[in-house]
């Protein structure tokens, strides 16, 4: 695959990303037909919600809380956004066609992407999970260039999200991994969008101005890494145990709205803890992700990986609903 049919993918998501945004998601603006006026909806989209699903997927608690917006309003808005999106049941049958569409996108391993039955899946949580220098961080940067990919090659022909809470991005790793797939690696490096968060409530924020980019281009995958780390730091002590718990939940809440909205993949990275009681992990192992059941109940799919001899990495499914619990 060369640079210059990365370059054409590219040009024709920009022209055809009108077409997909129906496909995937309505605008906020589809408001105005239903009777909501424009400052309103200026209110939503400041507070965060920039699509009709958005607002479909969250309380009226949380809408009722935008500065502006009463409980008559939310409750004219949600009316309204009910008769856009709809949220009642479906025919197993054409979920099931629906789930035939996901995108998988490819690791840039074979058999890494024959353990995951194809790749990355799309719509939902993967979870990489080590200790130190096990390749977690090495996935991601390949992923922010496959995702590139068009379809047909193993991508989705879209830009990357790249939260880093570690400081262990690096876009000059993106280029030799760029180079190996023929692509051009100024044009891989630019569409992929890095920001660096500090504290918890940054990598929050970051999760709605990831929500407003895209709605103005396409993008195939979003990476956090590591999505635990600061929530160490920020809470600590048994004291702020359940306020930790309560924070991390909703940002990993949040993630999974955003992979259900926009219909991409979502990565997050964690690190890992010795079991200090002597007890195990997954079959012997004695480091454990952190997060607990928290983490454990969010993510769709759960990757362990782990140093072997001679620098080798194992990779093993420790969660998927569908996968078997098998490794490489």
């Amino acid at each position: 695959m060369k640079s210059k049919e990365l370059q054409k993918n590219t040009e024709e998501n920009d022209i055809d990303y009108d077409q997909q945004q129906e496909e995937t998601f309505h605008s906020i603006d589809l408001l105005k037909e239903h009777g909501i006026n424009a400052s309103d909806i200026s209110k939503l989209r400041d507070a965060g919600f920039n699509s009709i699903e958005s607002v479909t997927y969250s309380t009226k608690k949380t809408l009722v809380s935008i500065k502006g917006l009463s409980e008559i309003k939310v409750e004219k808005i949600i009316d309204a956004c009910s008769k856009i999106c709809q949220m009642g049941f479906t025919p197993s049958n054409i979920y099931l066609e629906k789930r035939k569409n996901l995108v998988y996108l490819t690791t840039g391993s074979s058999e890494l992407d024959k353990l995951l039955d194809g790749g990355i899946e799309s719509d939902s949580i993967t979870e990489l999970f080590g200790e130190f220098r096990t390749g977690k961080t090495q996935i991601c940067h390949r992923l922010c260039v496959t995702c590139q990919f068009p379809r047909e090659k193993g991508g989705s022909a879209g830009k990357a999200f790249y939260i880093d809470t570690e400081g262990t991005f690096r876009p000059e790793k993106l280029k030799p991994i760029a180079e190996r797939f023929g692509l051009d690696p100024d044009e891989v490096i630019s569409n992929v969008l890095y920001a660096r968060t500090y504290n918890s409530d940054h990598q929050n924020k970051l999760l709605m101005q990831a929500c407003a980019l895209m709605t103005e281009s396409k993008f195939s995958l979003l990476i956090v890494g590591s999505a635990t780390n600061l929530y160490r730091t920020d809470y600590s002590g048994r004291g702020e145990l359940n306020a930790r718990h309560l924070s991390l939940a909703k940002f990993l809440r949040n993630l999974q709205k955003i992979a259900d909205e926009h219909q991409i993949a979502v990565v997050i990275t964690n690190q890992v803890i010795a079991s200090v009681d002597g007890s195990s992990f997954d079959g012997g192992n004695d480091k454990k992700p952190i997060g607990g059941h928290i983490m454990a109940h969010a993510a769709q799919t759960r990757l362990s990986l782990r140093k072997g001899l001679n620098d080798n990495r194992i990779y093993k499914i420790n969660y998927n609903i569908i996968l078997l619990n098998t490794s490489f």
